[in-house]
């Protein structure tokens, strides 16, 4: 039995209409079909949610399908990303992913063209070309940058839709872009949650969960028995040392709970990933390519969230385009800033805010540079405002330019200032 797409077993699919189609008249089955075979798909990421994406989107009709991972595989991919086997490790996963669903599909008229490195070697250009971009990435900072690329895009040509998945656990969300018209993934940056963090003094004097210990062996022991030396999760040694160090704390105490799994979870700051969670997700966003491209059901409006710890549901809802969006708003981020802040202080607040979430910022107003990374001739001049005080630097409503060398785009930030011009006493 051929494991290859008849597309007579998808047309019958697509002569039915959906019975919300809200354009039923304008509707052609064989256009719908055509469309189907002849798109370019972009998929992002060939991981644990990017296998189901590509294996989905094969099997669902689409024939010519990009895939770019920049990662290789690793041994511990094996139990969730199906499409490698131990005989792959070390391997590029886009290369292998693409290879393994064209060979396994055996269908002369799919094409799957793999790419092997970040999404940022690409230029606009290459972006242009598609008709849909599936996201199944496991880093905000890609996000945002192919989120303000494909908006940048819309502005002047095509608007090229965008659908993100994304998995934490047994819960995980989908959601479609419409560049342009509706909210940006720029837009939730607000909802992303921190990384959890514990207060000093609970770890180095009242532990009292297997977390508490890790932390105290990563953020005090280490420095102190290898000061200098950066910890290697990627080392085996390391890990190994991390994890004893940990459980002595523990067994000190009498906490359970340490594992070496949890150990590296800790120091990593990994969230287990779920097959089934990968799965839900995975088919959300395929069903809305295959929506978006064969217009034969109205799309998702335009959030998911599944949740499968507690009980099992969905919750749909329409997330709202941000104003202060520095992608797709119109005014700049309102920042209020302390009087007797230097300029390096503003710097970490603005890195720590959930609207900004910006990690190497380059600030210049619209007269002159405040601080710049690069080049270096150029940080050498600017680094001595670090130290200045902001409110001799730029006025009250002055806007901030921000830019980062990870995104696309910039910030725009509006300031105002408030406090005393002396840093209160603790």
């Amino acid at each position: 039995m051929s494991d290859s797409i008849d597309l007579l077993s998808i047309r019958p699919l697509l002569d039915t209409i959906g019975p919300y189609n809200e354009i039923p008249d304008e509707y052609n089955s064989k256009d719908a079909l055509n469309a189907l075979i002849t798109s370019k798909i972009l998929v992002i990421g060939a991981g644990g949610l990017g296998c189901e994406i590509l294996k989905n989107l094969a099997l669902t009709g689409f024939k010519d399908i990009h895939v770019i991972d920049m990662d290789t595989i690793d041994i511990s991919n094996l139990n969730r990303q199906f499409l490698f086997g131990s005989k792959d490790v070390g391997k590029s996963k886009a290369e292998v992913a693409a290879k393994f669903v064209t060979q396994r599909l055996n269908d002369p008229n799919l094409h799957i063209t793999p790419y092997f490195g970040k999404i940022q070697d690409k230029d606009i250009e290459y972006y242009k070309q598609f008709s849909v971009v599936v996201c199944g990435l496991d880093s905000v900072e890609a996000r945002r940058w192919i989120n303000a690329t494909l908006v940048s895009i819309s502005e002047t040509s095509d608007i090229i839709p965008l659908i993100d998945g994304g998995t934490e656990g047994l819960r995980g969300q989908s959601r479609v872009i419409l560049p342009t018209i509706s909210s940006c993934y720029e837009c939730s940056l607000d909802l992303i949650s921190p990384r959890t963090t514990y207060p000093v003094c609970t770890i180095a004097n009242t532990p009292r969960l297997p977390e508490h210990c890790i932390e105290w062996a990563s953020v005090i022991r280490w420095p102190q028995v290898f000061p200098g030396q950066k910890f290697d999760a990627d080392n085996p040694e390391d890990v190994e040392w991390m994890y004893t160090s940990a459980l002595s704390r523990a067994n000190a105490f009498g906490i359970d709970g340490v594992t070496k799994s949890l150990t590296l979870g800790v120091v990593k700051n990994i969230i287990p990933a779920i097959a089934s969670t990968n799965a839900v997700i995975a088919a959300s966003c395929c069903n809305e390519a295959f929506k978006l491209i064969t217009n034969s059901n109205p799309i998702l409006n335009n959030y998911m969230t599944y949740s499968g710890d507690d009980s099992i549901f969905t919750f749909t809802f329409e997330l709202s385009k941000r104003k202060t969006c520095p992608v797709c708003g119109i005014v700049g981020i309102s920042i209020m800033a302390q009087n007797w802040w230097s300029l390096q202080q503003f710097i970490d607040e603005i890195t720590e805010n959930k609207e900004v979430q910006i990690k190497q910022p380059s600030l210049t107003t619209g007269s002159t540079y405040l601080y710049l990374r690069n080049p270096p001739h150029l940080e050498s001049i600017t680094k001595p405002n670090l130290s200045k005080k902001l409110n001799t630097l730029i006025k009250p409503g002055d806007e901030i330019l921000v830019t980062d060398p990870n995104l696309p785009m910039s910030l725009k930030l509006i300031v105002s200032f408030e406090g005393p011009e002396n840093e209160p006493l603790q």
